[in-house]
């Protein structure tokens, strides 16, 4: 499941998901219950495209919900098997998410701030138990912003957590068709993600960026695999 991933983040409507689909992108990201950036959907629309992609892809909801009650009770909503944390959340709640709906695949997010590093590789280690996968991704100083900054950060850093952790790692921050071949063969991540990275200048995923996105994603990946 989680053997190269590419997934982006972000859809508008029902034929935004469905031109990701055509081009190849499996995991689909609803932000919705945010605390920085607006959201693209309303929940009621996010469950009906939910309900329309879900038979031909993974969706996936991107929450800075923090208490495991509440993401159990929207991920239902929404009718999702996979959630990706974005926000502060205790090992304590983490523990009993992974508890109380053990089929549900949990993403966690690691923010890659201003010397943060050494925080970082101790919170993946900690929670490591109750992830199935991780997520690294760029905190922009001046918004407050934890992902779909357009901004990239040290892939240094994600290139150690995805060297010591024992579960998925995928890299996401300011990736684009330009530079995410670079960023697979740098991290050597289990997968990618993109928001603002194939989008026009209004917002709206681009299919032409989609797919040279995809594509050298995809081509980066089998490179490495013949590497290994």
């Amino acid at each position: 499941m989680w053997r190269n991933v590419i997934q982006i983040a972000g859809v508008k409507s029902l034929e935004e998901a469905e031109m990701l689909i055509a081009n190849g992108v499996e995991f689909i990201g609803f932000p919705l219950r945010l605390t920085v950036n607006a959201e693209d959907t309303t929940e009621e629309e996010a469950r009906e495209i939910i309900k329309q992609i879900k038979s031909k892809s993974k969706p996936v909801l991107i929450t800075y919900l923090s208490n495991h009650k509440e993401i159990i009770d929207f991920c239902e909503f929404l009718n999702v098997g996979i959630v990706q944390l974005h926000g502060e959340i205790s090992r304590e709640e983490l523990a009993k998410l992974k508890e109380v709906k053990p089929e549900l695949k949990i993403i966690k997010s690691l923010v890659v701030k201003q010397n943060n590093a050494r925080e970082l590789l101790k919170t993946l280690k900690e929670l490591e138990p109750y992830a199935d996968a991780f997520i690294t991704d760029t905190f922009d100083p001046e918004t407050k912003a934890e992902g779909a900054t357009g901004k990239t950060h040290d892939w240094n850093i994600s290139a150690e957590l995805a060297r010591i952790s024992a579960k998925p790692v995928i890299l996401a921050g300011g990736l684009t068709q330009a530079n995410v071949a670079e960023a697979i063969r740098k991290v050597k991540p289990d997968g990618v993600d993109s928001h603002t990275g194939v989008e026009d200048k209004d917002g709206n995923k681009n299919p032409e960026k989609v797919k040279a996105f995809v594509d050298a994603a995809k081509k980066a990946f089998a490179e490495l695999s013949l590497r290994v």
